[in-house]
This record gives C-alpha cells, structure tokens and sequence, in this order.
C-alpha cells in the first residue's frame, strides 16, 4: 500500500534582493546558523532552521514581495519570546510587541529587509 503521508516540511525558499544583507539579518538578528550550500550557478544561502528544516535564499529578486502578518509569512516557534524582544531591543531592530494569539501562545513579528513578515511565538513569556 502506498504511504501518502507528508512528513515534515524540509525546508522554505524566498528570493532576496541582496544576499549578504539578507544573510546578515538571519544571522545577527535571527541567529540562524548558516549551512554550506551547493555550487549553484545563482547566488543564495542555507541557513539550518531547528534540528532537520532549512531556510534557503535565492538571489535577484526583480519583484515585489507580498508578505504580512495576515499575509504570506513563515512562523518559526522559539523556547521564549522575551529573551527574543530582548534581543531585538539590543540589536535595534524593529518589531511588532508581542501579543498573544487565540491559541494562547505569544507571538512577535519582525520584517526582514525584503519585506517578509517572520513570526516567532512561544507558550512562555515571561
């Protein structure tokens, strides 16, 4: 019997004007760690998401981006939202406060410099 089921998701692509500033932000603001990358005849970037999912940039970006955070946006879940808006604060970046969802966790967004709204949330908030 065939087995139809989806697994997981591995990993997201979104293409970025510049990809030295994009890797920065996923860097310096998101901490994501950066992964080696195949030797694609484009520009881009992987960084590791969690344990087994990946965050994939591709270079030249020729149009708009559509994204906010009733729009087209990706949620990465975080062990503590304050430790976060902390962060941020240090970093100088700007963000939406935290606000809690009907769900019952919180949550932040932040926008990255091609305009994709990113959320993080947690259960905790303290």
């Amino acid at each position: 019997m065939l087995s139809n089921k989806i697994l997981s998701i591995n990993h997201i692509s979104i293409h970025v004007k510049d990809v030295e500033l994009s890797k920065a932000f996923y860097k310096n603001i998101l901490l994501l760690k950066e992964k080696e990358r195949p030797a694609f005849d484009f520009p881009g970037a992987w960084f590791e998401v969690g344990e087994n999912q990946e965050l994939h940039l591709i270079g030249n970006l020729t149009q708009a981006v559509i994204s906010g955070s009733r729009s087209n946006h990706f949620a990465f879940e975080v062990e503590n939202l304050k430790d976060w808006e902390n962060h941020f604060n240090q970093q100088k970046a700007i963000f939406r406060q935290a606000k809690k969802r009907s769900d019952g966790a919180w949550q932040i967004f932040i926008e990255d410099p091609d305009g994709y709204w990113i959320e993080l949330f947690s259960i905790f908030y303290e």
